[in-house]
């Protein structure tokens, strides 16, 4: 009778190891795939959007406004649709651009009964950010709302003037009606859009910071006495680009105040530090207020945020280039020699 020798414990132990060890060698390995075909991704997201800009401005002369409404209303519109909203038909949604009513409010009655506004385009979210897919509770009268990853450049700091009518040195702002021959730095030279994160952190509506951009991230804690803070530990406390057709800069635009990726930090009342974003006026809730925001842009992709240029090209920016580089790369006429980035 022939005996059936089996596996000793030490043997056994032996061969759990040696697979551990494999496992823990090729775990990086499948990650690093898995991360670059999100990167490759992105990327592609970004150009759709840089196609859709440009095929907007060959119907309409100029690029889209950040959000429209008239500055001599007693009570401006608040709510007004996004670039987002306004490039739906170019990303092959015009079904979905025909239900919608730009002329109201996209939290208007008329246009929540469509259901446009609930809707999910994954052309806006990253798929590296955790939470691009979680969707966000606006407030009653607005509904359940999609965030988005890709913001679009507003400038350096100033946003807009109501009593003027002017906006930021950026390429996106209310009202605006910017053309080609409007960007003298180039559009290579000048961003479209670049990646942020969602449910980002942030607080708004303070007294006047001045048009001096501030240069420490420092400066902005000294704005919170009296602000609305729009953060806490629930994802949905932290309201910043978690509504995908909504136009202020807090929801569809950044800033380069700060380069990407920059930690502003700031300290709550709660005990928890943020990673803040500010806005010193909501766009469109006041007739005489201007609006300066720092609204960075992050990316959960490492060291780098994905940004579009204006012609369209999508490049990576690593998060130690220069503010001036940065600076000159978001202001569509300020005559910089922007250096390889």
């Amino acid at each position: 009778m022939t005996r059936r020798r089996g596996f000793s414990l030490i043997e056994l132990l032996v061969v759990i190891g040696v697979i551990s060890i494999l496992l823990a060698l090729l775990l990086p390995a499948v990650l690093q795939v898995r991360e670059s075909a999100r990167r490759t991704q992105c990327k592609n997201r970004l150009k759709q959007l840089g196609l859709a800009l440009h095929n907007y401005q060959n119907v309409h002369q100029y690029f889209p406004p950040s959000f429209c409404f008239s500055v001599n209303d007693a009570l401006p519109v608040r709510g007004s649709w996004s670039v987002h909203g306004r490039l739906l038909p170019f990303l092959d949604q015009s079904s979905v651009y025909q239900l919608a009513h730009l002329e109201l409010d996209w939290d208007d009655p008329v246009n929540q009964a469509t259901g446009v506004p609930q809707m999910r385009f994954p052309v806006f979210a990253c798929p590296t950010d955790p939470r691009s897919d979680t969707i966000h509770y606006a407030g009653p009268g607005e509904g359940y709302i999609f965030p988005l990853n890709y913001a679009f450049n507003f400038g350096t700091w100033f946003i807009f003037d109501p009593v003027s009518n002017q906006g930021g040195d950026g390429v996106f702002h209310p009202n605006s009606r910017i053309g080609t021959e409007s960007i003298t730095d180039g559009l290579s030279n000048t961003l479209c859009g670049a990646e942020v994160k969602t449910y980002q952190p942030y607080f708004r509506n303070t007294s006047d910071p001045g048009p001096a951009p501030p240069t420490d991230p420092a400066v902005l804690a000294a704005y919170a006495a009296g602000a609305e803070l729009k953060l806490g530990p629930d994802s949905d406390d932290n309201e910043g680009h978690t509504e995908w057709c909504d136009g202020p800069v807090h929801e569809s635009g950044f800033t380069t105040t700060f380069p990407p990726n920059k930690v502003v930090s700031f300290r709550a009342l709660d005990g928890r530090t943020y990673d803040i974003d500010y806005t010193s006026r909501y766009e469109g809730t006041s007739t005489t207020q201007r609006t300066y925001a720092a609204s960075t842009a992050r990316s959960y992709h490492s060291g780098i945020v994905h940004c579009v240029l204006m012609d369209g090209s999508v490049r990576v920016v690593n998060q130690l280039v220069s503010a001036e580089v940065w600076h000159a790369l978001g202001t569509r006429a300020g005559s910089e020699i922007v250096a390889e980035f």
